[in-house]
């Protein structure tokens, strides 16, 4: 005979599940972007100055559009759809994002309004 699980058995169960899994979806709300941080690769400027290594506990200042949310409404209720979309590398305020862990990797949650430019 087959147990069936109560309600909150069942609901504690597929939650467990989720948290452990390996694999996340994450969709930012309204107007926010989802970027992973990229560091940039050079420790020599092209005129030969050598960058040392404490420039690089800086927290980034531009990273790759991982996910965007759906855009926002301004006052008068019309929708405004987001100007970035997934894969637009980006530059953004060094003070504006919130950080966020996902196994294991950093990625920062940005408002569009903290966005300074799209790199082309």
């Amino acid at each position: 005979m087959k147990h069936k699980l109560c309600f909150r058995t069942r609901a504690l169960y597929i939650f467990k599940k989720n948290i452990m899994s390996t694999t996340h979806s994450i969709i930012p709300l309204g107007d926010r972007v989802l970027v992973k941080p990229t560091t940039p690769e050079k420790t020599k400027t092209q005129s030969g100055i050598i960058i040392p290594d404490t420039v690089d506990k800086e927290k980034p200042e531009h990273g790759k559009v991982i996910a965007v949310g759906e855009g926002k409404r301004n006052d008068d209720g019309v929708f405004i759809p987001l100007q970035v979309k997934k894969g637009d590398m980006v530059v953004f305020s060094k003070y504006g994002p919130d950080e966020v862990k996902i196994d294991g990797e950093e990625y920062y949650i940005i408002r569009e309004d903290s966005l300074l430019a799209i790199i082309k």
